[in-house]
């Protein structure tokens, strides 16, 4: 076989996860925060990034980004936030999404001096006294007298604290009201929404983690903007999105799943590998929650038409909408919808703007059914496995669990 000489580089971890995000932002000019575990030795890094040189064929110039603040290992927010998830008895590096919504049960004020005093130190930036990653050289056995979820509560607030601090360095050191958000923190939906305060536009790629690193290293070397419309970008499964029969499997059973057209992009489900239910039935969220085999205490998101979302939630300031399902909000009539509000009321909500998907489009037949503009929203699979990607997926997943998953 005959090789070829090809030019090989490197893109360093948070600069993979900057460009990923300001690449594929609407901003041209914009503060970029990434927050994660650790890449490479940065665990925290804000950049200040905009396009230079002179356009050519239509084009944006070159995308250039100027590192103005970095926190390395071990003091690490992400590190922080896996071991407090060990510490209650979850996978670290893959259940933080489960302490995230652990914390809404728990009294913060039991744990947090007490684990802020033993972990934190008040020097420059987010900074640890012990070595906490994942939980292996300490995993804070000294808070024995709290329950896990008191300690989820300490812990949230806590991330929730030194994310605002870093935030805040951020608009010290820049000069941009544009926020790029990136890294596995960026999931953290609870904490993203305080995002507003300290920025009037925000914008946090659909898939912030690592698994968008890819997109980043790319990005970075091509260096203009990439026109992201859709998150929907992976495995297709072709035909009509069958809004009909979803809208009457809705109807008599309440629960139903789809694996319509091309797999999103991300770890949110927005659609097209999404198991919906009504929001509205008092049983619906242990139902799913049974199908699901997750804990019972765990919390739905709503889908609702964006034009509709002020109607029912108070969304968080200088974010009105949510089409990534990356913020929490007030459910202004929780009692109405029992099924998609966490137990302190609030809703991890995504807005479905006026686009062609079809999602957009069994919205609009729903509401006109049943004058209810949202759906619950959660992800085709079960808990520990991955979402159903192809039809095959789709007919092991209703033949075990029971599920009519429609395409």
């Amino acid at each position: 076989m005959e090789h070829t000489n090809a030019n090989i580089s490197s893109v360093g971890h948070h600069l993979s996860h900057a460009a990923a995000g300001f690449q594929t932002s609407p901003f041209d000019e914009a503060t970029v925060v990434v927050i994660d575990a650790i890449g490479e030795s940065d665990t925290v890094s804000i950049y200040q990034c905009h396009y230079n040189g002179a356009c050519m064929a239509g084009e944006k110039a070159k995308a250039h980004y100027n590192r103005v603040y970095h926190q390395t290992y071990p003091h690490s927010i992400g590190m922080f936030y896996s071991a407090v998830t060990k510490r209650c008895g979850l996978n670290p590096m893959d259940e933080e999404y489960i302490t995230m919504g652990m914390a809404a049960y728990g009294d913060a004020e039991k744990a947090y001096t007490t684990l802020r005093n033993a972990v934190i130190d008040d020097m420059d930036g987010p900074r640890f006294k012990h070595n906490l990653h994942i939980g292996l050289d300490e995993d804070l056995t000294f808070l024995a007298d709290v329950t896990v979820e008191d300690i989820a509560a300490a812990g949230q607030q806590l991330c929730e604290e030194m994310i605002r601090d870093v935030m805040l360095r951020a608009r010290e050191l820049t000069d941009s009201t544009n926020l790029v958000y990136m890294g596995g923190v960026a999931l953290n939906c609870v904490a993203n929404s305080c995002l507003g305060e300290y920025f009037d536009n925000i914008w946090i790629m659909p898939n912030p983690g690592d698994a968008g690193s890819s997109l980043g290293a790319a990005a970075y070397e091509y260096g203009r903007e990439i026109r992201f419309n859709t998150p929907f970008l992976g495995t297709n499964i072709p035909g009509k999105y069958p809004v009909n029969n979803l809208i009457t499997e809705l109807l008599e059973k309440k629960i139903v799943g789809v694996a319509n057209g091309k797999a999103e992009f991300g770890p949110r489900a927005l659609g097209n590998r999404s198991l919906l239910a009504d929001p509205r039935g008092k049983k619906i969220k242990d139902q799913v929650n049974e199908i699901k085999r997750r804990q019972k205490f765990r919390p739905f998101a709503p889908v609702i038409l964006e034009e509709h979302v002020d109607q029912y939630f108070d969304m968080p300031v200088n974010q009105p909408t949510s089409r990534y399902m990356q913020v929490v909000a007030t459910c202004r009539y929780p009692k109405r919808y029992p099924a998609i509000v966490h137990i302190d009321g609030t809703s991890r909500v995504q807005t479905v703007p006026a686009d062609n998907s079809g999602i957009r489009k069994l919205l609009e037949a729903w509401y006109k059914e049943t004058g209810c503009p949202m759906l619950l929203n959660t992800s085709l699979n079960i808990r520990g496995e991955p979402m159903v990607d192809t039809r095959a997926d789709a007919d092991r997943f209703e033949k075990e669990y029971g599920v009519k998953v429609i395409s």
